[in-house]
């Protein structure tokens, strides 16, 4: 049963948001505010957080960024009542992997839900693409089973949603890729959904997996189209 980790502060949308989640089969918890967000992160584990970003105190920002300082990958999606574009992007930068803004409908989040469980716990796709196979590509190595991602032989801590958008680039062998292509495929969103999303993404793959991320070798731009991957 996966466990579903709520971090909201206003208790009415809580109890609702375990309600329907619990219906759905999912084992939930939920954290009144950040720093017992964090704690609950660190003993129980989850598979998913859902994050409020207007908590008292510790806001979900900080706890967002001390969860991927830590080494913590768990897939968050963030609770927002901004609708402001450079707010998502922050929440995007700092390893957020999805978004619903206040007020919004149970059914889409819980399809947003179900969306990034699927994709990191068997989805088709992640467990499909390779049968246990490696891709390389200059230092680093990527077991497609396992999701796991290698530089020099060290293991580098990409978020579920980095590993989606690199793993959507390699499959196109040299193809160019629009950022419309890669938010429809990764994140599933129609272009409605901050362009600017995929720019952070490759930004932070580029500076976890190139050797000089300022001019990268594998991860490529091509103006005014999109991206590349180049072995």
């Amino acid at each position: 049963m996966p466990r579903v980790l709520v971090v909201e502060d206003n208790v009415d949308l809580a109890y609702g948001l375990q309600n329907n989640l619990e219906i759905e089969g999912y084992d939930v918890r939920v954290a009144e505010n950040g720093e017992t967000g964090l704690k609950e992160t660190d003993e129980w584990s989850p598979d998913l957080i859902i994050l409020d970003l207007m908590l008292p105190d510790l806001d979900g920002y900080r706890v967002l960024q001390h969860l991927r300082k830590t080494g913590v990958l768990t897939p968050v999606l963030i609770l927002t009542a901004r609708g402001e574009e450079s707010d998502k992007v922050l929440g995007f930068r700092l390893g957020a992997d999805d978004y619903v803004t206040k007020p919004f409908g149970v059914l889409e989040l819980l399809a947003r839900v179900e969306a990034i469980l699927r994709r990191v716990h068997g989805s088709p796709g992640a467990g499909d693409e390779g049968d246990g196979e490696i891709e390389e590509f200059g230092s680093v190595s990527i077991d497609l089973r396992s999701r796991t991602v290698l530089r020099d032989g060290k293991e580098v801590g990409l978020t579920p949603k980095e590993l989606d958008l690199l793993l959507a680039l390699i499959r196109r062998r040299g193809a160019v890729a629009s950022r419309l292509e890669l938010l429809q495929e990764v994140w599933g969103h129609r272009a409605a959904v901050v362009s600017r999303t995929v720019d952070t993404h490759v930004s932070e793959l580029r500076r976890k997996l190139e050797e000089e991320p300022s001019h990268p070798r594998h991860i490529l731009t091509v103006h005014k189209a999109g991206y590349r991957f180049q072995l």
